[in-house]
């Protein structure tokens, strides 16, 4: 196996969690006696540009199919977050009726929405076709394609290029990140801009995050990394923000090399000296990850233990891809957690691949009362702690599983 990007041959490993199901490969009940195909989930570092990769043994086709229960929507904290960006985006760039908006991966219209409003043209390019028909009903026009070169090519055809291109938790997702990136180039406007939201590898690495790992994950993903990849396209990168979504996440802006209109702001520099400070480019910063996430799988089980022996009730919230990682990596099946709670009726009255739990609506938690309620989706700890305050009439507490075991 050879780096996506750079082609150097892979012979370090950054972290093996063995083998598991796709994490979105929920069941429906009577799939629970049928096999499951579980695939290696091994991931490498490139000891030449230390891009963070798994190899694809789960092709991208099947992962995004029809069917993927994956909404943003469902999250009142990222449509804050979306609607947010609409106004800064709008404001920065002078965008307008004139304007072309893309977003790669738009998922439901989450956050095209917020420029249909302002009447701003949009177009999402969503591989989905659930999730691209629900952001029809919101009035955003959607084709369901995946996104590349050739898309790239059809769109030109079309005379649509973007003055805003932008992509929220995508490039990650990306099996060929080189043709990806080679198609922004295409499609951007001789003075557009490119935004990529992405979780920083440095928080991953920093606070333990091994359950962002999961196969529709290809890439992990530093800023100096980035900047390799983008320039290598003829793009380059002139500003970044430092953002708390997802454990800590990165937003890019990003131009062609010959626009000179954009000044690089100082924030590139400072995001890539906190990187090197680090030792984001040399192997000795990712040989202790392993460890961390042995530790993490210690500490879990051995809470559950201690509560099963207690006769103490677990449930968890949010049937969200980290905890399906968490809980495959940990071996840990339905009869240590009872249920797990996720609001998306897409989830609902079906079961965790692999671990079997079944996933039910929030009135199941009411009437059933148990003692914990594990976050898997800890990025929405604050949020979903909001939400379910009323454990606390119970007794109930709150347990937070990553970077530490935490009950709260």
């Amino acid at each position: 196996m050879t780096c996506r990007f750079c082609k150097t041959p892979l012979e370090h490993i950054f972290i093996d969690l063995v083998n598991s199901p796709p994490s979105n490969s929920f069941l429906e009940a009577d799939q629970l006696n049928e096999p499951e195909t579980f695939y290696p989930l091994k991931v490498f570092t490139c000891h030449h540009c230390f891009l963070i990769q798994v190899d694809e043994y789960k092709k991208s086709g099947d992962i995004f199919d029809s069917n993927y229960v994956y909404f943003s929507s469902y999250s009142s904290s990222w449509l804050a977050h979306a609607r947010q960006y609409t106004e800064m985006m709008t404001d920065r760039f002078g965008l307008n009726e004139q304007s072309q908006v893309i977003e790669i991966a738009s998922n439901d219209g989450y956050l095209l929405q917020y420029f249909v409003k302002k009447k701003i043209p949009v177009l999402g390019i969503e591989p989905t076709l659930n999730t691209a028909e629900a952001a029809r009903q919101k009035g955003v026009d959607t084709w369901v394609e995946f996104f590349g070169v050739k898309l790239s090519e059809k769109l030109v055809q079309e005379r649509m290029k973007a003055d805003l291109l932008l992509g929220n938790n995508v490039l990650a997702h990306v099996p060929d990140i080189v043709d990806f990136v080679k198609g922004m180039k295409i499609i951007l406007k001789s003075a557009g801009v490119i935004t990529m939201e992405f979780p920083h590898l440095l928080q991953l690495v920093n606070n333990n995050q091994f359950d962002t790992i999961y196969h529709e994950h290809f890439s992990y993903l530093s800023f100096y990394t980035v900047q390799q990849i983008f320039s290598a396209q003829g793009l380059e990168l002139f500003d970044v923000d430092e953002l708390s979504t997802h454990g800590g996440s990165l937003r890019i802006y990003a131009k062609h090399k010959e626009d000179n209109s954009k000044n690089i702001s100082s924030n590139v520099q400072k995001v890539l000296q906190k990187e090197m400070n680090a030792g984001i480019n040399t192997l000795d910063f990712y040989t202790s990850f392993t460890s961390k996430a042995g530790k993490v799988k210690i500490d879990f089980l051995s809470f559950l233990i201690e509560q099963n022996r207690n006769g103490k009730r677990v449930a968890g919230y949010g049937a969200a891809a980290k905890g399906n990682t968490l809980l495959n990596y940990c071996g840990v099946k339905n009869d240590f957690i009872e249920f797990v709670v996720d609001a998306n009726p897409a989830k609902q009255n079906k079961f965790l691949p692999a671990s079997h739990i079944a996933v039910v609506d929030e009135n199941h938690l009411k009437k059933s009362k148990p003692d914990f309620v594990i976050i898997f989706p800890w990025n929405l700890k604050e949020e979903i702690a909001t939400q379910l305050s009323y454990i606390r009439d119970w007794g109930g507490q709150f347990v937070i599983p990553i970077p530490c075991l935490t009950v709260f």
